[in-house]
This record gives structure tokens, C-alpha cells and sequence, in this order.
């Protein structure tokens, strides 16, 4: 995020970043598993959902698989707020099959809904795994899915099954078999490391996709979550860069004298809104990736910086010090006078379209504190999300219901996430380091993924 001064020049991080020593950067082979794990704690939950029952899978064959999935599940259903697991000692009975399942056990522990499963071993490091969803009350079976995958996919099924129980319970898409970008800070001085780095959304599988020993900062998914803009200082300077996190293709895409910085993908992946100084002041444009022509949105004395658009493609959102402190504004893509969006308190910034396109999360000075807020653009009503101090990058789950962002706790850098109506907070920890600069993924449409059979 650009921490804004108080003063009346703000002066957007990249350039506080230039004053750092330059070397070359270190580029690691194609990809690399990350050593340091991001550890999800739940810091604040209030036990409104739904009664469920996570029944532990069964376990048909030799060794047992290298992943729990159902405890995977449990805690990715957990996580979302929108229910409430039932305690496994408190069950009366434990089927892992339909003929199994004894309605009446459910109701004595107040379930509203069930799920049960099977793992079996279909011969080395392969495997079915199937689960079935029930209705309670009704004593109906909701929905039930086979898989037949290698052991490396047994996570990514877990988290698929995630989705499919969210989905049917909700009535909205879950967001556990997505991704998120993140950068670390290990070490100190001249051991300094920073790593891009894409883990599942609940931390695990990270995989360092760059390595430098300079800054790197901003990493911006492309709508098909296969590609990532983001910043990086090895040439002595900002600059920006396109990398495929598939091959590992990386070209740089704005190497303009000045600013370069805050990436933004257009909806239909074909622009890039962008921070340049190319022409004096800092100012917004969109670049057309096909020729990389640009297009100027902004023309004023203030520093205009951190684009973001709207999910119809018609709007830019940015931060503007035009009128004496940071506020947020929005432009047409068509160009005109850009319309300022925020009014409550003195310093708003770092914006991001909620994908239903009616609300934004940011940061906002509260009490003196750096927080993440949520703002209805109808009414423009501000909601403070968060008791940190010192919050930066907020974006959301791609189904609307997180609000992932980075903030500090005693000293150190961590990623939190808390759901759009304030109700569940989490931190997500290193166990060395610091973490910044989060991003969430799309939907993984253009990920080839295990093909469930509906059963």
C-alpha cells in the first residue's frame, strides 16, 4: 500500500524504496517449493452459522493417504464464517457410507447438515475419494461427488469439496480451491531476501515464484489467474513486470523514466492501469497490452496513484491527494472530470472493487490507526472491519465475502483476513520474516482441475 504523510506532497512508497542499495536479482529455478508455511489462526468468530457435522473419513486400503481430507475440509468450512462445526466427541455415531447415516444421531447434536466420506487406495500414490452432503431435517441427501486422483491432488480435492459444500449451503461459490500472492522479507541488511511467493488460499503449497535481493511489491492477478504484474527495484529503479505462473515466462512491460508502479488488471485481461511519472507528475494510465500504447486518465497537480477497476470494466478507482489529503476518486474509462468517492475522515486509500461492484474495501485512518474499512458506494456509508493499526493491500475473495489485507502484530509483518460483515478475523503467520502484499486470485477457471463424478 502507499502510506500517505500528513504533509501536503505525498510521496508514494516506490520512490521511498529507491534510496535502497541496488544488486542484481537472483532468479531461483522453475518453481520452487516454499520452506516457510503460512499458519492460520482464528482470532475472532462469532458462533452465528450453521450446525454442521464433519464426520472423519473413512479409510479403505494399506498406508494411510498423505493428507487428511476431511480435516481439510473442516477447516476450510470453519474458516469461512459461515458455519459452525460440531465437536467430533459429541458424535454418536461415525458412517462413512449412505446405509450408515442415522438421521435421528444428528438431531440429538443439533446438526443441520452432515457430510460424510470415503478415502480408498486405488493402488500406489492413487486415489477415490467421495463424500456425500445431507440435509438433516430432511433426511435427503444434497449433493455427492466421486474423484479418482494422484496422491499430489488429495489437497486440491479437499478444497473442491469445500466449494461444493459452500456452494450448496450458501448459494454462493467458495473461494478455498483459489490462490494468493503474497511477498516475504527474510532476513536483515545485506542477507536481505524478497519473495514473491502463491499458496492455496489457506497457506499451504507455497511456492516462491521470484527471489530478489531488492523490493518487490504490488503482485496483481490477471483475470484468468494465470499471470501476475507486479514491481520490482533489480535494475536500481521501478519497473514492471508480467510473469506466468504456469512456465514461468516473466517479460518487463513499463520501464518508463520515473514512477512505475501499481498494477491493475481491466476485467477482460486485455489492459493494465498503471502509476507512471513518465511525463513529470504522477498520474494514471492504462496500457493496452496487445502494443502497450497507453492512454493518460489523470491530469492534475496531486499525486494520483493505486488504480483499481470496477468489475464492468467502466471505471478506474484511485487515490488522489487533489483535495489536501489522500482521498479515494474514480474516473471513466472514457475519460472526464474524475469524481470523488470518499468524505469520511482525513486520509482514505488503497481501494479495491468488491466483484459485485457495489462496495469498496480500503484503508482508512481511524483513531489515529491504519485499518480496513468497507464502503457502500450507494450510500457511501464507511464500516471499520478491523482493530489493527497499521493495515495495507485489502482485496477481496473472489466471491465477495473476504477481505484479505497485511498489517503488523508486535513488529512483524502478517496477512489477516476478515469477512466483509466483520464477524470472523484470522491471521495468517510465518514463522520467520514478514509477509506483505497479498493478493487474491480469481476463480481458478483456466487451472486444470480433478473431474468430480456426481453420484
Amino acid at each position: 500500500m502507499t502510506r500517505f504523510p500528513t504533509t501536503a506532497k505525498i510521496c508514494p512508497r516506490p520512490i521511498l524504496s529507491r534510496a535502497l542499495s541496488l544488486v542484481a536479482l537472483i532468479l531461483l529455478p522453475w518453481p520452487v517449493p516454499a520452506k516457510a508455511v503460512l499458519t492460520i489462526e482464528i482470532t475472532q468468530s462469532l458462533d452465528l452459522g450453521m450446525p454442521l457435522a464433519i464426520v472423519p473419513f473413512g479409510w479403505e486400503g494399506g498406508l494411510k493417504p498423505p493428507q487428511d481430507v476431511s480435516s481439510v475440509i473442516e477447516g476450510d468450512l470453519a474458516r469461512s464464517g459461515h458455519f459452525r462445526l460440531l465437536q467430533k466427541q459429541n458424535f454418536v455415531s461415525a458412517p462413512h457410507a449412505s446405509k450408515d447415516v442415522i438421521f435421528k444421531d444428528w438431531r440429538l447434536v443439533k446438526a443441520e447438515a452432515m457430510v460424510i466420506g470415503n478415502v480408498r487406495q486405488l493402488g500406489p500414490d492413487k486415489y477415490q475419494v467421495e463424500f456425500r452432503l445431507y440435509d438433516v431435517f430432511k433426511e435427503k441427501q444434497i449433493i455427492a461427488y466421486q474423484f479418482s486422483i494422484g496422491a499430489e491432488r488429495l489437497r486440491t480435492v479437499a478444497h473442491q469439496i469445500s466449494d461444493l459444500i459452500f456452494e450448496k449451503l450458501t448459494g454462493e461459490p467458495g473461494v478455498f480451491n483459489t490462490r494468493i500472492a503474497y511477498v516475504t522479507r527474510e532476513g536483515a541488511n545485506k542477507g536481505l531476501v524478497f519473495k514473491l511467493q502463491v499458496a492455496d488460499s489457506d497457506g499451504y503449497n507455497a511456492t516462491t515464484i521470484l527471489s530478489s535481493k531488492e523490493p518487490l511489491l504490488s503482485p496483481a492477478w490477471s483475470p484468468d489467474g494465470t499471470r501476475l504484474a507486479y514491481v520490482s527495484f533489480e535494475q536500481k529503479r521501478s519497473m514492471l513486470y508480467l510473469q506466468n505462473v504456469i512456465d514461468g515466462g516473466r517479460s518487463r512491460i513499463a520501464e518508463f523514466e520515473g514512477i512505475n508502479s501499481a498494477p491493475a488488471w481491466s476485467p477482460d485481461g486485455t489492459r493494465l492501469a498503471l502509476t507512471l511519472s513518465r511525463d513529470g507528475n504522477t498520474e494514471i494510465y492504462i496500457m493496452r497490452m496487445s502494443d502497450k500504447s497507453l492512454q493518460r486518465m489523470t491530469n492534475h497537480p496531486g499525486i494520483d496513484t493505486e488504480p483499481a477497476w470496477s468489475p464492468d470494466g467502466q471505471y478506474i478507482a484511485f487515490t488522489s491527494d487533489r483535495s489536501g489529503r489522500p482521498q479515494i476518486f474514480r474516473v471513466s474509462v472514457q475519460g472526464g472530470v474524475p469524481q470523488r468517492l470518499t468524505f469520511e475522515g482525513d486520509y482514505n486509500a488503497r481501494a479495491s472493487y468488491s466483484p459485485d461492484g457495489r462496495s469498496l474495501t480500503l484503508i482508512t485512518r481511524s483513531e489515529g490507526r491504519y485499518r480496513t474499512a468497507i464502503m457502500d458506494l450507494k450510500t457511501s456509508a464507511l464500516q471499520v472491519l478491523t482493530d489493527t493499526t497499521l493495515d495495507e493491500s485489502p482485496s477481496f475473495a473472489p466471491n465477495g465475502r473476504i477481505i484479505l489485507y497485511a498489517t503488523a502484530v508486535q513488529g512483524r509483518g502478517v496477512l489477516a483476513s476478515v469477512s466483509s460483515d466483520g464477524r470472523v478475523r484470522q491471521l495468517l503467520k510465518l514463522q520467520e520474516g514478514d509477509v506483505r502484499e497479498p493478493a487474491w486470485s480469481p476463480f481458478n477457471r483456466q487451472l486444470q482441475l480433478p473431474q468430480g463424478v456426481e453420484s
